[in-house]
C-alpha cells in the first residue's frame, strides 16, 4: 500500500501541473483576443492584447472566416492591415460582408496542439437597432428616397400644426399595426402556411389600427380631427404604412427590430411633413409665378429634398 500510494503522489501531481499549464494556456489564448468589430462593408477589426509580431497573425491564410448560419461558405481574406500601434489588425474581404449576420473567426495554429483560436465578430444589439431607426429616417427616407405616401404627403403638409398632429398619429398608427402584423405573422401565418394571405391582413389590421385612432382623436381633439379631413382614412392604404409590415416579413425581423423599423418611416414621415410644411407656409408668402402656384412648386420642393436626403446614402453606424 504504501509502495502504491508513493506512486500515485508522483502522478497526480503530474496530472495537476498538466492541467493547470493547459488552463493557463486556454486562458492565454483567450486572452488574445482584446476586442472585434465590423469596419467598413468589407472589414473586420480585431484588437488583440498585445503588440502583434511576424506569424501567423500576419499571414492571410491563417483565417477562416464564414457567417454562423453559413459554416459551407468561406469568406476570403485577401490582405491585412496592421494599425500603427501594432495592437489592431483590420482583415480585408474579396466581396462586401453582410453585418447584421454573425461571424466565426478562426486563426490556426495559434493555441497548443495546432487548433485554431476561434471566435464570433457581431454588431451589438443596441447599435443594430439604432442603425434600422436612422436607415428607415434619414438613409433610406419612405418619402423623399422611395416617394412613397405622397397622397398624404402633399394634402397634410400645408400647415406645420397640421403637419406636426398628422406625422404624431401616422407614426403610433405605424407602430400599432406593424407590432400586430409581427404578431400574427410569426404566430399565425408562418406556422400555418398563410403567408400568401399577408397583404390582405396587414391591410386589415392597419385599417383596426387607424380606426381606432380615429375614434381617440374625435373625442381628444376634435379640432386636430377636423384638420385632417379624409387624409386620416387615407392612411389605411397608405404606401408607407402596408410597405413596413411587407419589409418585416421580407427580411425576417424580430419583435424590437419590427417596432425600431415602424419608428424610424414614422419619424422620417413626421420630419418630411414637418420640412415640407415649413417651406410651404413661406411659399404662400413668396411671389411665385402663376403658373407654378400650388402643387407645382411644391412638386419642385420635394424634388429637392429628395436631393438633400441623397447625401445621407452610405452613411453607416
Amino acid at each position: 500500500m504504501k509502495d502504491r500510494k508513493v506512486i500515485c503522489q508522483p502522478v497526480a501531481l503530474a496530472l495537476a501541473l498538466l492541467s493547470t499549464l493547459w488552463a493557463v494556456n486556454a486562458v492565454a489564448v483567450t486572452n488574445l483576443i482584446a476586442g472585434t468589430a465590423f469596419g467598413e462593408e468589407n472589414e473586420i477589426i480585431l484588437t488583440f492584447a498585445q503588440p502583434l509580431s511576424e506569424g501567423r497573425f500576419l499571414e492571410t491564410g491563417s483565417y477562416t472566416v464564414y457567417e454562423e448560419p453559413d459554416p459551407d461558405i468561406r469568406l476570403e481574406v485577401t490582405d491585412i492591415i496592421v494599425g500603427a500601434d501594432k495592437n489592431k489588425a483590420i482583415l480585408t474581404f474579396a466581396e462586401p460582408l453582410n453585418q447584421i449576420q454573425p461571424h466565426i473567426v478562426n486563426i490556426m495554429g495559434i493555441s497548443a496542439g495546432e487548433s485554431p483560436l476561434s471566435f464570433v465578430v457581431k454588431q451589438s444589439y443596441f447599435v443594430y437597432l439604432l442603425t434600422i431607426l436612422i436607415t428607415a429616417m434619414l438613409i433610406k427616407n419612405f418619402v423623399f428616397t422611395k416617394y412613397l405616401g405622397l397622397c398624404v404627403f402633399m394634402g397634410v403638409s400645408k400647415k406645420k400644426e397640421t403637419a406636426k398632429g398628422m406625422g404624431i398619429v401616422f407614426t403610433l398608427v405605424m407602430i400599432m399595426s406593424t407590432a400586430m402584423s409581427w404578431i400574427f405573422y410569426s404566430f399565425f401565418m408562418v406556422p400555418y402556411n398563410l403567408t400568401f394571405l399577408q397583404i390582405v391582413v396587414f391591410i386589415g389590421l392597419v385599417a383596426l389600427s387607424v380606426q381606432a385612432m380615429d375614434t381617440i382623436l374625435r373625442k381628444v381633439n376634435p379640432l386636430l380631427f377636423a384638420s385632417f379631413g379624409i387624409y386620416l382614412v387615407l392612411i389605411t392604404t397608405n404606401c408607407v404604412v402596408i410597405a413596413v409590415p411587407l419589409m418585416l416579413a421580407k427580411e425576417g425581423y424580430g419583435f424590437w427590430e419590427s417596432i425600431m423599423l415602424a419608428l424610424g418611416a414614422g419619424s422620417g414621415f413626421l420630419l418630411a411633413l414637418y420640412l415640407m410644411a415649413a417651406v410651404r407656409e413661406r411659399l404662400d408668402l413668396a411671389q411665385v409665378p402663376e403658373s407654378f402656384k400650388g402643387l407645382p412648386v411644391a412638386f419642385i420642393v420635394a424634388g429637392q429634398f429628395g436631393l438633400a436626403f441623397l447625401g445621407f446614402s452610405g452613411m453607416t453606424i
